[in-house]
């Protein structure tokens, strides 16, 4: 466990609303490891990932000449309602960001069961709804096309799917990223101070069964990871 250090200056330009989320809504824990014993339980998962555990955090590392991000998970049994929680530290100046993914691993209609998303760099944070917007089967494949097929009508439908939020994240200290997803609402916070939120279907799907960290490429690091839901 990392002491977070507040370092974190937030420049946020679209108006934002107040929390919706009840104080005390998630109270239920679905997972939760913060790293301190040797190497990943057995719970997590990985694809094309060469993250590690040491010194009591985890490393997410991008495999050199990978075709794809590192991505460590967690599956757990259906959820619609979800908050993740993680501390976050980007290393240095190569760090470029991380992705949550809620996804849907029993879902058909999108590439990899992407549901929707939380991306955080160092100047901005992007919400995403995966369900309809750029990982909807069909969306997926025209834009892998050589060359791509996406028409200026999919490109405006897309435009409504996905929203970004400036910020400011200081290099080498530790933050707090939370993501809650109610009804069909995803609400970003780091360090306590709601950055934004936006609503989607994607947000809605009531049969959310992974959450997984995505490094994009290298010198990321992770602690005290949660995944938590509803009393039932």
């Amino acid at each position: 466990m990392k002491r977070l250090l507040p370092a974190l200056f937030l420049s946020v330009t679209a108006a934002l609303s107040l929390a919706a989320v009840p104080s005390g809504y998630f109270s239920r824990s679905i997972f939760s490891d913060d790293f301190s014993g040797n190497g990943f339980g057995p719970r997590w998962g990985h694809y094309k990932s060469g993250s590690v555990v040491k010194d009591g955090v985890l490393v997410g590392i991008t495999p050199e000449g990978s075709d794809h991000n590192a991505v460590d998970s967690v599956k757990f049994d259906p959820e619609k309602d979800l908050e993740v929680s993680v501390k976050f530290r980007f290393v240095s100046d190569q760090a470029k960001g991380f992705n949550v993914w809620f996804d849907d691993k029993d879902y058909k209609g999108s590439h990899a069961g992407h549901i929707c998303s939380v991306n955080v760099s160092p100047t901005s944070v992007a919400v995403g709804d995966g369900k309809t917007g750029n990982f909807r089967n069909d969306i997926y494949e025209k834009k892998k096309a050589v060359p791509p097929t996406i028409t200026p009508e999919d490109k405006a439908m897309l435009a409504t799917k996905n929203k970004n939020f400036p910020v400011k994240i200081s290099l080498q200290d530790w933050h707090t990223l939370v993501a809650e997803t109610k009804d069909d609402e995803l609400t970003v916070l780091i360090d306590g101070k709601e950055v934004g939120s936006f609503k989607m279907e994607g947000a809605a799907h009531d049969h959310k069964t992974l959450v997984s960290l995505t490094t994009n490429k290298v010198d990321v690091n992770y602690d005290d990871f949660s995944i938590k839901g509803p009393a039932k």
